[in-house]
């Protein structure tokens, strides 16, 4: 228009403006915003109003506020549009103000301010202050529609409330909404965060047209309460019906499968997000990379490293996030040092992770000079952080590991909250460790009634019986376990071989490679025997002979494992094993005189630490089975890998102990 030489006026200007907010062109709208003042139309009260709607679109509030206070005429869409950004931002005072102030000049506010203030509240985290608001419009006459209610539906679920959203639910009915997509979608959501699935597959079930929002918050909500075989399966029938799955649908899905133990599965949905043409995001791939870390799948892992660089994602902050995570759990913290380095941005999960990962390969030291590091960087003045319950837990687990356990015991009844299930478990695995019966007991008691269903709890105890020789005592506990339909979580290794991750089974017989792999560790077992070795049958807590025991430790799932690997590796690569449960003894024993004769590095990680085998010695110098409280010495400074990770606090513990003895 302007290279044919037409001036704009105050009717297309605002136009312009408009296409420029719809963008974000914050850069177009400042030289549209220049031409009008050229021109003398930037005194247009249309086009006044459209800059200030352009200005809170493109986040610059106080520049729309300056033009906002030069208008002689200031209508309900120019104040709602403030009261919107001020709301947007985070500037919640500012935004009640300017929303008391628009009603004393006499202009009343209508739907959309109100819907601009509650989703600017709850956007910002005032979760509470934004169901008061849709309160306060309900009341003062005005009709919440679709995108208040949706608005408030997902800060319900946080909060919590069932009653309030039951109550906006019958609202919704009453005033037909229900066909609302968006209204749809965050009820299903609502209901999900509360457990409620019935009534989360009846609000699906009503909807008169499935679309991919309603969709993906299902396949959520199943997901979100450890359903996820039949969000999966919910997943499956979406594509077969035609429904056009986006990125969210799939990410989604793929994180269900990492947070709830199917890491192939995610792995395989990963794949076939990418021939569906679906484009992974930067959200994506800090949902994928968690399954190659639980299953030490690097080659999956470095794929979607190479992939996050060509889609130039690689430098968001949660992305190299993951991929130090990953590689430090993959047994490469080399690698995972690099991926540090190369982040332009760290935040507190980047210094978590690079951190956790050095301690859980040993590097105890390391870990240390990092986390201090980390402090003069900025993320952390002091410790001053208010103990919550998986501090506690940590340190019931320090005391614990180094046989402590009155010392333990005492610290639990001084806690100034109820004690829940990871202090009471963190406790129980240690009398198990140290064969303490009667606090064991103790603390199973506690644990039957926190979690009724847990089988590990019921192990646990069964195994303290079973080391004392208490068989009838075993059968008790197996017996109370199949009343209530419980079974033991069995044993599994994986270890990623040309591409492919393969699941060992403890005493499993189904690998088509079997034969060869009992063959190899059977003639590993010859040369062991030369050399002294005699199988640590104290592991084996079944009341069965001393051969049987040996047979059975034969076939713990990490030795399964490591003979697979041996089988189809080159001389001298090294290996990488995860395993589900704690590695034990034994097995530690062999795969260390394998490492040595095999002249191999061998990476097993437990649910505990990653062990780092290489000449037949393990990186945490056997110090994991040797914890004793008879050492004396030095104050040292412990490192807890263990510690649940947290998002508001560093996701670990310096603790200072007189008498622990540390690894390093």
């Amino acid at each position: 228009m302007l290279n044919h030489g037409f001036v704009p006026d105050n009717f297309v200007l605002p136009s312009a403006l408009k296409a420029c907010a719809g963008l974000l062109a914050l850069r177009i709208g400042r030289q549209v915003h220049t031409f009008a003042s050229i021109t003398g139309f930037s005194s247009d009260s249309f086009v006044q109003s459209s800059l200030v709607h352009m200005y809170v679109k493109c986040g610059e509030i106080k520049n729309a506020h300056k033009i906002f206070d030069r208008m002689t005429h200031r209508n309900v869409v120019s104040w709602s549009a403030m009261v919107a950004g001020y709301a947007r931002k985070g500037y919640i005072n500012e935004a009640k103000g300017l929303f008391n102030e628009m009603r004393k000049s006499g202009v009343e506010p209508n739907p959309i301010t109100w819907n601009g203030l509650i989703a600017g509240f709850n956007h910002n985290g005032f979760a509470s202050e934004s169901v008061v608001l849709l309160q306060q419009m309900h009341l003062q006459g005005f009709k919440p529609d679709g995108t208040s209610i949706s608005s408030v539906l997902p800060v319900i679920g946080d909060l919590e409330d069932l009653k309030m959203g039951i109550q906006i639910h019958s609202y919704v009915i009453k005033q037909g909404l229900g066909s609302d997509k968006c209204v749809v979608s965050a009820l299903i959501d609502m209901y999900g965060k509360h457990g409620c699935t019935s009534e989360m597959l009846q609000v699906f079930d009503e909807v008169a047209q499935m679309d991919v929002g309603s969709c993906n918050a299902l396949v959520s909500g199943l997901a979100r309460n450890g359903l996820v075989d039949d969000a999966l399966e919910v997943f499956r029938q979406f594509e077969g019906q035609g429904i056009e799955l986006n990125v969210v649908s799939w990410t989604s899905m793929i994180s269900s499968c990492t947070q709830n133990g199917k890491d192939i599965e995610a792995l395989d949905l990963f794949r076939e997000m990418q021939f569906a043409g679906v484009k992974p995001n930067s959200v994506t791939i800090p949902c994928l990379l968690p399954a190659c870390a639980n299953i030490a799948a690097l080659m999956h892992g470095k794929a979607a490293h190479c992939f996050s660089l060509r889609r130039d994602i690689f430098y968001d902050v949660y992305v190299g996030s993951a991929l130090i995570d990953m590689y430090a759990k993959c047994g490469r913290i080399g690698d995972a040092q690099k991926c540090f380095d190369g982040m332009t941005t760290k935040n507190l999960v980047s210094w978590n992770a690079i951190v956790g990962g050095y301690a859980m390969h040993g590097k105890g030291k390391e870990a240390i000079e990092l986390f201090e590091l980390m402090q003069k960087n900025g993320m952390s003045r002091d410790h001053g952080i208010d103990a919550r319950m998986e501090h506690y837990a940590c340190m019931i687990n320090l005391f614990g590991r180094s046989g402590r356990l009155e010392e333990a015991y005492t610290m639990i009844k001084e806690i100034p909250f109820k004690p829940d299930a990871c202090v009471w478990g963190a406790f129980l695995s240690s009398c198990r460790t140290h064969g303490n019966l009667s606090l064991g007991e103790l603390a199973a008691e506690k644990l039957f009634k926190l979690e009724p269903n847990n089988p590990g709890n019921y192990v646990l105890l069964s195994n303290i019986y079973a080391a004392k020789g208490f068989w009838k005592e075993v059968d008790r506990v197996r017996g109370v376990m199949k009343m209530l339909g419980l079974r033991k979580n069995p044993g599994y290794s994986w270890i990623e071989l040309k591409n492919k991750v393969h699941m060992l089974l403890a005493g499993d017989k189904t690998h088509p490679q079997m034969i060869q792999i009992v063959e190899r560790l059977n003639r590993l077992n010859m040369e062991m025997v030369k050399s002294g070795y005699l199988p640590d049958t104290n592991f084996v807590l079944q009341d069965v002979d001393e051969q049987e025991k040996e047979h059975i430790l034969c076939g713990h799932s990490e030795k399964l494992a490591v003979g697979l690997g041996l089988l189809n590796t080159p001389p001298g690569s090294p290996l990488r094993v995860i395993k589900n449960l704690c590695i034990c003894g034994d097995c530690h024993a062999v795969i260390k005189f394998i490492s040595n004769f095999e002249r191999r590095e061998i990476f097993v990680r437990d649910t505990n630490r990653l062990h780092h085998f290489k000449d037949g010695v393990c990186s945490y110098r056997d110090h994991c089975f040797e914890l004793s409280s008879n050492t004396a010495g030095d104050e040292i400074i412990v490192f807890i890998p263990t510690m649940p990770q947290t998002t508001s606090a560093v996701a670990i513990s310096l603790v200072k102990l007189d008498t622990l003895l540390a690894p390093y």
